[in-house]
C-alpha cells in the first residue's frame, strides 16, 4: 500500500474518531437539555394551569375548566393536560337534579347510600359546619344570621372494581320547604377525570430508526389544587416528544453535514499536502527504479523536508558512486574483450572475432569472400631464425594483410594461429576476390625478398554462401588452399559461385516439407546446473533438429538460415514454443527451459502478440518460459529487441542473451535491456584457467551483472580447472 494511501486511511481514521466522539456526546446533551427543557416546561405549565382553574373547581362542571386546558393543550408543546379529582365528590344539586321523582322545588336530601358493592359515601363536613362546632366547644353564641346556608357535600369512596369510577345508584330521601317527603335515587355517572386534552405524537420529518435509537423519555408532571387545607384536584401534564425528537434530529443532521464537508475540505488539502510532499518521494522511487535498470541520474531539486531531502542527498551519492563503479567495470571489460579478440603480436583479430563476424554477416545477409592465408614452413624458417626474427616476419605479414584492400570494399584480417590466417572479404564479387588476391601476391613477393624466404604464403578463397556454416566455409577454403598449393609457389585458387554445394530451390522446398509437417524434434540439452553445493538443474535449452532426404543431419544454422531467406521462420518459431509449453505440462518440469527465437520473429508484431497470449493462456508455467536471443541477432536491432523484452517481463515469462560477447553488445547497453539471464560464449570460459585475460573479463562482467540484478550463465564448460574457476568468480550455473 502506497505512503499517500496509509496517510489518507490514518487521518481519515483519527477525523472519524474525533467527530464520533463529539457527535455522541453533543447528541447526547442535547438530549438530556431537551429532556430537562420539556420536562421544566411541563412542570411549569402544571403549576400556572393550577393556579388558574382553583376559583373554577368549586363547579367542577364548570365547562370554562375544559375550555382553558384545550386553548393550552392546542399550542402543541404537550402530548396531554389531564384535571383529575383529589377525590370523588357530589353535592346535593347533583342529586336532586338526577332524580326522576322530585320537581323544581326547592328540596334537602338525607339519609343518602349506596349499595355496597359500589363503596361508601360520607357526609363532607363544610366549613360554617365546622366553624359552628368550634365555637360551640368555646361556649360562643352563634349568629344564625351571619352564617351562609350551604348544599351540603358527599364523599364517594368506591369499592376495588370502582376505583375509576363508573355509573352508581345513589339513595336517598328528599324533603322540600313545605314539608313534603320522598324516598328516590338517582344514577350518577362518576368520573375522577374532570377535563383532559390529548394531542397524537406526530414526530413528522423524523425517521423512525432515530427514534428507535435515541429514546427520550419525559416524565409526566403534576400540581395539587388545593381548596384552602383539602386538596381538591390534581393537574397532570405531560410534554410533547415529538418537538424534541424535531430539534434533536435537526441538530444531529445539521452536525453530520458539518462534518461530511469538513472532512471532504481536509481531505481535499490533505490530497494537496500529500501530493506536494510525496513529489519528491516519487523522484526518489524513480531515481532508484532508473538504478535498478542501469540508468544513474541524480535529483537535481533537492526537497525542502529535512528527512526527505538527506534521502535524496543519499540516493545522488549512491546513483553516483555506482555509476562511477559500473564505468570502471565497462572499461575493464572493454581492455580484457580486446586482449581476448586481438593478436598481441601482430594486432590482428583472433578465431573468435572471425566467427563473430561471420555470424553477422549471416544475420545480415551479406555476400562476399572468405580467403584462408597460410605461411608456407613456418617451422623450418624458425629453426633458422631467431625469435625476434620470426616474430618481425609474423608482425610484417599481418601487416600486409590488414592493410591491403580494394576500392570501396571492406577487409578484415585475422590470425587463427601459429601461419593460419583468414580474411573476409564483405561485398566482394568473383573479379573483386581475384584483384584482392593479385594485389596480396604483389606484397607478399615483396615480403619474401625482404627476408630471404623464397615461397612465403598459399591462398584460398571461397564465396560466402548465406545457407551454409561457417565450418562448411572454412574447409571449401581450406580445399581451395590446397589447390593453391598444387599450382605453385605464393599461388592463389579462387572458387566462384558454381562451387555451392546445394540447389537453393532443392532446399526451400526441404524446408518448406520440414516446417508444414512438423518434420523436426526437439531436444532438450545444455543441462545447467547452480554453481553451489546443490547442483540443482535450473534450465535446459530447447534444440531443434532435422534431416534431409538422404537422412543427414541439416546443420541448424543452415536451417534458420533458409527458413529465413523463405519467411518460414516465424512458423517454425510457434511450433517449437507450442512443443516445448506440452513437454513442460505433460512431463511436469519444474526447472526452466530456454527457447530460441530468430530476429525475424521478436521483430514481427503478430508474432509478439501470439506469444502474448500462449504465455496468458500457460500463466502458471510463465516464469519457466525463457526466450533466448543470440547476442549477434540482438545486435542487429537493439531497440526491437528492448520492445520484445518488455513485452514478454508484462506476461512472466523471462528473457535470455545467448552467446554473448562484447563485441556484439556494448556493455553499456546491458543496462536498458532489463534481462534476466545472459549466457557467455564458450570461448570466454575455455580453458579459463590457464588465462589471466578471460578471468578478469568474467569477473567483470559477473560484478556489473549483480549490480544489474542478471543472473550470468557459462556455457559448455568441459576441464574442471575451468569450472573451479567459474565457481570462484561466483556465476549463477553453468552446462557441462
Amino acid at each position: 500500500m502506497s505512503l499517500s494511501k496509509q496517510l489518507y486511511i490514518i487521518i481519515a481514521f483519527i477525523f472519524f474518531m474525533i467527530f464520533t466522539g463529539n457527535f455522541i456526546i453533543s447528541v447526547k446533551n442535547t438530549k438530556e437539555y431537551l429532556e430537562i427543557e420539556s420536562i421544566t416546561k411541563a412542570q411549569d405549565t402544571a403549576t400556572s394551569l393550577g393556579m388558574g382553574l382553583k376559583s373554577l373547581l368549586k363547579d367542577k362542571q364548570d365547562p370554562e375548566i375544559e375550555s382553558i386546558i384545550t386553548a393550552i393543550s392546542n399550542r402543541g408543546f404537550y402530548k396531554e393536560i389531564r384535571l383529575v379529582d383529589a377525590s370523588f365528590t357530589i353535592s346535593e344539586t347533583q342529586l336532586i337534579r338526577n332524580s326522576v321523582d322530585l320537581d323544581d322545588s326547592l328540596w334537602k336530601i338525607s339519609d343518602l347510600t349506596i349499595d355496597n358493592s359500589f363503596g361508601k359515601i360520607e357526609k363532607i363536613t363544610s366549613d360554617s359546619e365546622l366553624s359552628k362546632e368550634l365555637s360551640e366547644l368555646e361556649n360562643e353564641e352563634i349568629d344564625e344570621s351571619q352564617i351562609d346556608i350551604e348544599e351540603d357535600t358527599y364523599s364517594y369512596i368506591p369499592s376495588a372494581e370502582y376505583t375509576n369510577g363508573g355509573k352508581i345508584t345513589f339513595n336517598f330521601t328528599a324533603i322540600n320547604e313545605n314539608g313534603m317527603k320522598v324516598n328516590t335515587s338517582s344514577k350518577l355517572t362518576i368520573q375522577k377525570v374532570i377535563a383532559k386534552a390529548t394531542r397524537a405524537v406526530k414526530f413528522y420529518y423524523v425517521p423512525n430508526w432515530f427514534i428507535d435509537m435515541i429514546p427520550i423519555k419525559l416524565e409526566e408532571k403534576s400540581s395539587e389544587i388545593s381548596d384552602g387545607w383539602k386538596t381538591t384536584a390534581i393537574i397532570y401534564v405531560s410534554a410533547n416528544p415529538g418537538d424534541a425528537y424535531a430539534k434533536l434530529y435537526q441538530q444531529a443532521k445539521s452536525g453530520i453535514i458539518y462534518s461530511i464537508l469538513a472532512f471532504l475540505f481536509s481531505m481535499l488539502i490533505l490530497f494537496i499536502f500529500v501530493q506536494y510532499l510525496l513529489k519528491p518521494l516519487k523522484r526518489i522511487e524513480k531515481l532508484a527504479n532508473s538504478i535498478a535498470v542501469g540508468k544513474f541520474g541524480i535529483i537535481e531539486k533537492l526537497p525542502w523536508t529535512t528527512e526527505i531531502k538527506n534521502v535524496a542527498i543519499a540516493m545522488n551519492d549512491m546513483s553516483s558512486k555506482i555509476e562511477a563503479i559500473i564505468n570502471k567495470l565497462n572499461n575493464n571489460l572493454k581492455n580484457s574483450s580486446e586482449k581476448l579478440s586481438v593478436d598481441e603480436l601482430c594486432g590482428l583479430s583472433l578465431k573468435q572475432s572471425f566467427e563473430t563476424d561471420m555470424k553477422n554477416m549471416f544475420i545480415h545477409k551479406k555476400t562476399g569472400y572468405v580467403f584462408v592465408i597460410k605461411i608456407f614452413d613456418l617451422a623450418t624458417y624458425a629453426k633458422s631464425h631467431t625469435n625476434k626474427e620470426v616474430n618481425a616476419f609474423i608482425k610484417e605479414f599481418g601487416s600486409i594483410l590488414k592493410n591491403t584492400s580494394i576500392k570501396d570494399k571492406k577487409t578484415i584480417a585475422y590470425r587463427f594461429f601459429g601461419s593460419e590466417f583468414a580474411v573476409i572479404g564483405e561485398g566482394f564479387s568473383y573479379e573483386d576476390s581475384i584483384k584482392f588476391a593479385k594485389s596480396l601476391q604483389e606484397s607478399l613477393g615483396k615480403l619474401a625478398l625482404e627476408f630471404g624466404k623464397k615461397e612465403i604464403a598459399h591462398i584460398g578463397a571461397t564465396p560466402f554462401n548465406p545457407i551454409g556454416t561457417t565450418p562448411e566455409m572454412l574447409q571449401a577454403a581450406n580445399e581451395a588452399y590446397q589447390k593453391a598449393t598444387l599450382i605453385g609457389a605464393n599461388e592463389a585458387y579462387i572458387r566462384d559461385s558454381n562451387d555451392l554445394s546445394r540447389d537453393m530451390e532443392s532446399w526451400r522446398d526441404l524446408i518448406f516439407d520440414i516446417i508444414d509437417n512438423s518434420k523436426f524434434n526437439v531436444k532438450y540439452i545444455g543441462d545447467a546446473t547452480l554453481l553451489n553445493h546443490s547442483n540443482e538443474l535450473v534450465m535446459q535449452e530447447a534444440f531443434t533438429s532435422a534431416c534431409d532426404k538422404d537422412g543427414m543431419d541439416i546443420p541448424i544454422g543452415t536451417f534458420v538460415s533458409i527458413a529465413e531467406k523463405y519467411e518460414k521462420i516465424i512458423d517454425l518459431d510457434k511450433k517449437i514454443v507450442s512443443n516445448v509449453i506440452n513437454h513442460i505440462l505433460e512431463n511436469k518440469i519444474n526447472h526452466n527451459i530456454s527457447i530460441n527465437l530468430s530476429l525475424e520473429s521478436i521483430n514481427n508484431t503478430a508474432f509478439i502478440a501470439w506469444i502474448a497470449r500462449t504465455i496468458q493462456n500457460n500463466n502458471k508455467i510463465a516464469k519457466q518460459l525463457v526466450f533466448s536471443i543470440t547476442a549477434y541477432a540482438v545486435a542487429k536491432d537493439m531497440d526491437k529487441f528492448k520492445f520484445f523484452a518488455d513485452e514478454i517481463h508484462k506476461y512472466g515469462a523471462k528473457i535470455i542473451i545467448k552467446r554473448f560477447e562484447s563485441k556484439f553488445i556494448p556493455l553499456d547497453n546491458i543496462k536498458d535491456f532489463n534481462l534476466d539471464y545472459i549466457r557467455l560464449a564458450r570461448d570466454y570460459t575455455c580453458n579459463i584457467c590457464n588465462d589471466n585475460s578471460k578471468q578478469n573479463f568474467v569477473e567483470a562482467i559477473q560484478e556489473l551483472s549483480t549490480l544489474l540484478n542478471i543472473k550470468v550463465f557459462a556455457e559448455n564448460v568441459k576441464d574442471e580447472e575451468d569450472l573451479d574457476i567459474i565457481k570462484s568468480f561466483s556465476l549463477y550455473a553453468a552446462s557441462r
